[in-house]
């Protein structure tokens, strides 16, 4: 794995014009781009899709897909025609199987628990499990269905690591570069050296990027934390 290719930039912006915008701010400090449901919305998914693999980028179609399994195995199917490295799954063992099932060369990677959830709202949704055994019992599943590898926040990263070593990637959300943290959505939140020192194989990064005052340089300096963190 090209170490570069272990930042994704979430590229989470209203419009396709502005995402366009960022990509060519960004050029070389960012390889590897996450592509979500508000892009989707837009109607030029796709063509924003083809848009970054001419400019030799990687891609992860973060759209959670949550239907009938085989509703779930037909859209991934799609997807794969399309040169996507990497897409979400948020369902069942059946759904999980489907999309495996379908993945052709795309990696499906399979959610977790959102980065955006705590405690509290585990319970709201009826989960009487903690977060950690909520977490490990998804990527047990995902790994029997098939599944490449999970969304996992860093905290349950060596958790993972210790019950199913590497046979699954983990793909980590919910990076702040530095203790400080803005106050957002995030809750359940770690660093770019922790992450890869517990194990994550990539990290999703968005609003310490995007909201910078110089995106390139806010990714480059991110960038310059994971090859320190690889290294050792």
């Amino acid at each position: 794995m090209n170490d570069r290719d272990r930042l994704i930039f979430a590229l989470d912006v209203p419009e396709v014009a502005r995402a366009r915008e960022l990509v060519e701010e960004l050029g070389d400090s960012v390889s590897f781009y996450k592509l979500g449901l508000e892009l989707m919305m837009t109607g030029d998914y796709f063509e924003l899709i083809d848009w970054l693999l001419k400019r030799d980028k990687k891609i992860f179609a973060d759209l959670k897909f949550f239907d009938v399994p085989a509703t779930v195995g037909r859209s991934v199917a799609r997807l794969a025609s399309r040169g996507v490295t990497f897409a979400t799954v948020h369902g069942n063992q059946a759904i999980m199987e489907s999309a495996a099932a379908n993945k052709g060369e795309l990696k499906i990677l399979a959610v977790t628990a959102l980065t955006s959830l705590d405690r509290g709202d585990l319970d709201d949704l009826g989960f009487q499990c903690d977060v950690r055994e909520l977490v490990l019992s998804r990527a047990r599943r995902a790994l029997e269905a098939g599944c490449d590898g999970v969304i996992a926040s860093g905290l349950e990263l060596p958790a993972i690591r210790k019950a199913i070593d590497r046979r699954l990637l983990v793909v980590t959300p919910g990076i702040r570069p530095v203790e400080n943290r803005p106050v957002d959505d995030q809750k359940r939140v770690v660093t770019v050296e922790q992450a890869f020192a517990d194990g994550a194989d990539h990290i999703v990064v968005g609003r310490p990027i995007r909201d910078a005052e110089d995106p390139r340089a806010a990714a480059e300096a991110i960038q310059a934390s994971i090859a320190k963190a690889i290294a050792g």
